[in-house]
């Protein structure tokens, strides 16, 4: 007899059963997903104007625009870079809303444009992605939450405004640099002035809360803003964009998923991890190991045919032909080895059954090795076919 062609192993799950096992995990990682999406598209839509000095919201930075506006001060708005560093000079304060949302060329550029201005840079929320380039001597912890948090420096704009709510990106001034740090947080200060060449210097501010319309009126934040940004005669208000010309040349320092994801509330990224670890346990439990069969006392008489029967429908249900064949021909090497003088430890050896059979029966219409040692049945078709063989070789042996 031939070797049944075997193309898949018994436990292999179609599309179709993959599909169904997965649908529901799918389903509520599209939820999920899609509801991402929509809050951060309206959050993106609810902060439109956030720090922009045209903006009346509530993120808007009008309020602190008007006032410097009504000191005398004369404040440009810049949405590109060359608009930005085209109008600094020492008599200049520029400050960038989100540096960390610059390409690395637009870095480089604003570097340059710092060194050569003699003016104040102001930056807000200065990361990682932007302190290597514009400030190396100062690097960024972790971040604080935004509260009420007094001065404790020598800085006179910081001692004459008293306590502002500052937070947000904390700073680490490299060993013998010569910084005013101010409001610390757990020891690290969230504002840094950093003194430059002549009467230019850079100012960084962990978060730009002191200049948001809805908190320009609390604690000393007014004094601080005024103080910080209406310094020189002339203020450059540059809100990066990846709009800006400038950006198309190279992926921004801060990759744009970073930036989707700062959209993204950071309890739906909690969720998010949370749903992802109990996804992949659940698999981990699903695709465990069947473990070896457990005897014990049934507590009612069973019949031999029942059990039988309720056994074949879980093989069936889990589509395990491979441990069904496998189980007949265990249970047939099992017994037809006693008839042919093979101890029964040795029933499982093919190299002592197979020799003991063939000399028992010399002629047979079955290949014995195929059916006592072949591969697992492809189809339920060829397992039946199988059990048949089985019971027909186990006959010619207690009949020779």
């Amino acid at each position: 007899m031939s070797r049944p062609a075997v193309d898949s192993t018994s436990t292999a799950l179609s599309a179709r059963q993959i599909w169904t096992r997965a649908r529901g995990a799918a389903l509520v990682l599209a939820l999920i997903l899609i509801g991402g999406i929509a809050l951060a598209t309206v959050r993106s839509t609810g902060s439109h104007g956030a720090l922009d000095p045209r903006s009346a919201d509530p993120a808007g930075s009008r309020a602190v625009a008007e006032l410097l506006k009504d000191r005398g001060i004369t404040v440009t708005t810049a949405t590109t870079l060359d608009e930005a560093t085209a109008a600094t000079d020492a008599r200049t304060t520029l400050l960038v809303t989100t540096p960390d949302l610059l390409t690395e060329t637009q870095l480089a550029a604003l570097q340059r444009a710092m060194e050569t201005s003699a003016g104040r840079t102001v930056l807000l929320g200065a990361g990682p992605a932007s302190l290597g380039t514009l400030t190396p001597d100062v690097a960024n912890a972790t971040s604080s939450p935004v509260t009420n948090r007094a001065p404790a420096c020598t800085l006179p704009a910081a001692t004459r405004a008293g306590s502002v709510e500052l937070g947000g990106e904390r700073y680490v001034i490299d060993p013998g640099t010569e910084a005013d740090a101010c409001y610390p947080s757990d020891g690290l200060p969230t504002l840094v002035r950093l003194p430059g060449t002549g009467a230019a210097d850079t100012v960084l501010l962990g978060s730009p809360d002191i200049l948001y319309n809805n908190h320009l009126d609390q604690q000393g934040n007014a004094s601080l803003a005024l103080q910080l940004l209406g310094s020189r005669p002339h203020l450059v208000w540059y809100l990066p964009s990846l709009a800006d010309p400038s950006a198309a040349t190279d992926a921004p320092a801060g990759s744009t998923t970073d930036n989707f994801l700062a959209l993204v509330p950071s309890g739906w990224l909690w969720g998010t991890l949370q749903l992802t670890v109990a996804a992949l346990l659940a698999a981990i439990w699903r695709g465990r190991r069947l473990g070896p069969l457990v005897t014990e006392r049934l507590p009612v008489a069973v019949r031999a045919s029942e059990t039988t029967e309720g056994r074949a429908r879980l093989y069936r249900k889990a589509n395990a032909r491979d441990r069904a064949a496998s189980v007949l021909r265990t249970a047939t090497r099992t017994r037809i080895a006693p008839l042919i003088g093979v101890p029964t430890q040795d029933a499982h050896a093919p190299e002592l059954l197979l020799p003991a059979l063939s000399a028992r029966l010399p002629e047979t219409t079955a290949d014995p090795r195929t059916l006592l040692f072949g591969p697992a049945p492809a189809d339920d078709t060829t397992l039946i076919r199988l059990a048949d063989q089985l019971d027909a070789l186990e006959r010619e042996v207690r009949t020779s």
